[in-house]
């Protein structure tokens, strides 16, 4: 047997092969490395995409829930919201108030406000409202019906130029203190409103004007609002003025008013600055010569989540004659409703109150509570007349239609509380100074 061998002989590889071979490597690990980056940004962008798909769907899971939550609401007011009365551009509206009192009043043979005859409950208020808003043209009324007198509480046509201009001609609510109703959120007022500085309605005409953090107002009022009917001579009306009861007393003639107030925030509280002034003349009847009267008032409120904090420090001046009928010029004849009585005729008058508003949304009798307390006094610069405080402790209660005033007030010096001491000089003289109690119930329903 024999064997062949063969013999292979190896071929060089030339440098440039190697070369070549080398870049086609670097070329395909270039080409992997990119893949691979593709790959991870792939990943990346498929991650985030799953992120904002799931953030989407809760996104729409939470806009569902709000959706049905809302329209839960709606249907819920439409439910509550009552059948207005409209005739065109006029809505008709009004209010019935019934209420209960007890306090220090003399006892009776029948029913009374005293503790001793259990308190008296009777009709309080009825009133009509008729508010007209054809595009800019606007125009509200109210008048009211008491037991035994009635009278306009408001009365006036405007011009609304947008939502920061508003101009009112008639009888409308003048531009003096923080606010509509002074510091006060109870039944009774502060002692403000007994002078004729809050909530006080003449006729004339107001301009109203926002810009910036700004709100101002500017008035000018012929007269008072006006004596209605009732059995006094001039104090049938709503509001306080110097009524003129004997026919040769004083009446309110030319009232100019303005008022400024800034807004400001400081650390999650809001508060609004005012100052407030008002000049007006005293036109006499009798033999006395004409007066006049002037009044500047510095208030503030704070509000900080659901707590509102308001005060005032007002004083006022009223030069009348002491020839006129009250023999003297310490004391100046006021009115309202169909009751007069007279008032100090210079004083200094501070008042604060604090509540806090309080939605009850787990109550299904009530939709929100508002407590609150209240102190004002009138200082006099008379020495020989006594000052004269009040001081309010209560709440109010909201729930759809009704709102309901639960008032315990104590006062040495105001005409609405208690009996015990004489009345018709509790803001002026205020000769017996003496403490009493009214606990007060006011039932409202409005419509």
């Amino acid at each position: 047997m024999s064997v062949t061998v063969v013999t292979v002989q190896a071929q060089p590889v030339s440098d440039d092969e190697i070369t070549q071979l080398q870049a086609r490597i670097e070329r395909l690990e270039a080409e992997l490395r990119q893949t691979q980056q593709k790959l991870e940004a792939t990943q990346k962008q498929k991650a985030a995409a799953e992120d904002k798909l799931a953030q989407a769907e809760e996104t729409i899971a939470e806009a569902r829930e709000d959706r049905e939550e809302r329209i839960a609401e709606a249907e819920q007011a439409v439910e509550k919201e009552p059948a207005e009365i409209r005739f065109g551009p006029l809505r008709v509206g009004g209010a019935m108030r019934a209420n209960y009192a007890i306090g220090d009043y003399p006892e009776m043979d029948g029913a009374s406000r005293s503790f001793e005859d259990g308190g008296n409950f009777n009709l309080d208020t009825f009133r009509l409202n008729l508010d007209y808003a054809d595009g800019p043209y606007i125009g509200k009324v109210e008048y009211r019906w008491y037991n035994g007198y009635n009278f306009l509480h408001t009365g006036w046509l405007g011009y609304q130029f947008d939502d920061k201009r508003q101009l009112q001609f008639g009888v409308n609510r003048v531009p003096f203190g923080p606010g509509p109703y002074g510091v006060s959120q109870s039944w009774f007022f502060d002692q403000h409103y007994y002078l004729g500085l809050a909530d006080d309605m003449d006729l004339g005409a107001k301009y109203h004007h926002e810009t910036g953090n700004w709100k101002w107002d500017l008035a000018y009022y012929i007269a008072d609002e006006g004596n209605y009917i009732g059995a006094s001579h001039d104090s049938a009306r709503y509001s306080y003025d110097v009524v003129n009861e004997s026919d040769d007393g004083y009446e309110e003639r030319h009232q100019f008013n303005l008022r400024g107030i800034y807004q400001f925030s400081i650390n999650n509280v809001t508060t609004d600055l005012g100052l407030s002034l008002q000049y007006g003349q005293l036109e006499s009847r009798g033999v006395q010569d004409d007066g006049d009267r002037y009044a500047a008032s510095l208030h503030m409120v704070n509000k900080w989540g659901q707590f509102t904090l308001a005060s005032q420090v007002t004083y006022y001046r009223f030069d009348v004659d002491s020839r006129q009928p009250l023999g003297t010029d310490k004391l100046v004849q006021m009115g309202a409703y169909d009751f007069p009585s007279t008032a100090a005729a210079e004083a200094w008058v501070p008042a604060i109150s604090l509540n806090y508003y309080l939605e009850t949304k787990q109550i299904a009798w009530l939709d929100y509570v508002i407590p609150y307390i209240e102190y004002s006094t009138v200082v006099k610069q008379e020495s020989s007349f006594n000052d004269s405080e009040l001081a309010t402790l209560g709440a109010a209660w909201g729930k759809d239609n009704w709102y309901i005033y639960t008032d315990l007030s104590a006062s040495n010096g105001n005409e609405f509380i208690g009996g015990d001491a004489a009345f018709g000089d509790r803001l002026g003289v205020n000769q017996d100074d003496d403490w009493q109690t009214r606990f007060n119930i006011n039932f409202g329903y409005y419509f």
